[in-house]
């Protein structure tokens, strides 16, 4: 048995995408639960009550909450203070970090010579990951969020002038806006000012053209959403979990 926590998980792809999964491997006696749970609390319950349980992905909002909970954390947890993969082995929860693998083999597919600096929109748990990759890749960034904090390179919307977006070529968006149902969000930024030699990329798939996205290719810019990502991390959890 396996699972996903989160809150609120009406939008994930992640149980359809596993129960396909079992069904075109022939994988028998698995089960993939969604385990949508209002507090990180809650988690000690799942765990006890769910005695089959051999490891769950975690998402939106416990990336960052559930890592007190961890026995063990692998070194992409400690350098990104986000989780997103669990392991039990006999009652304790190993956290492993997937994100990281599955945003830079998606997002690195079309990424082009000129795109060297990048804007990261919000500051949770997927950006963590994020960042990661991005310092790997050599890609200087500057993070937006509700809150400026100039020691960290953090500014906030109201900042996005026409000259940072022109400097600042990719534009990823961490956040959970547009995620279906409330499809009709997006990160409040000068649309107007992207242009063909611009990267979209968005974490959400679901919907796969996101508002944030739409605005883009109406701009005729590079866009990308978080589909690939779902199934590279997603094949990385099942990995970690059916290792020994």
């Amino acid at each position: 048995m396996f699972g996903l926590i989160g809150f609120p998980l009406s939008h994930s792809l992640s149980k359809k995408y596993f129960d396909e999964k079992f069904k075109a491997e022939n994988i028998e006696n698995c089960i993939f639960e969604n385990f949508e749970i209002e507090n990180i609390n809650a988690l000690k319950n799942i765990v006890q009550e769910n005695v089959f349980l051999q490891g769950f992905a975690v998402t939106i909002p416990y990336k960052q909450q559930i890592i007190p909970y961890l026995y063990f954390i692998s070194d992409e947890v400690k350098q990104t203070n986000a989780c997103n993969c669990v392991k039990i082995i006999d009652g304790k929860l190993y956290g492993y970090n997937t994100d990281v693998i599955g945003f830079e083999k998606s997002f690195i597919s079309l990424l082009q010579p000129h795109h060297t600096k990048a804007l990261l929109l919000g500051n949770g748990g997927a950006a963590q990951a994020i960042k990661f990759c991005l310092k790997k890749l050599n890609i200087e960034f500057i993070t937006v969020s509700r809150k400026a904090d100039e020691q960290n390179k953090i500014i906030t919307y109201q900042n996005i002038h026409q000259q940072l977006i022109q400097e600042y070529s990719i534009i990823i968006n961490t956040t959970p806006l547009g995620t279906y149902p409330k499809i009709d969000e997006y990160p409040d930024i000068p649309y107007q000012y992207l242009t063909p030699q611009h990267y979209l990329f968005d974490v959400v798939y679901n919907p796969p053209l996101t508002k944030f996205l739409s605005l883009g290719k109406q701009q005729n810019s590079i866009i990308k959403n978080g589909s690939d990502m779902l199934k590279i991390q997603a094949e990385e959890n099942w990995k970690i979990w059916n290792t020994n």
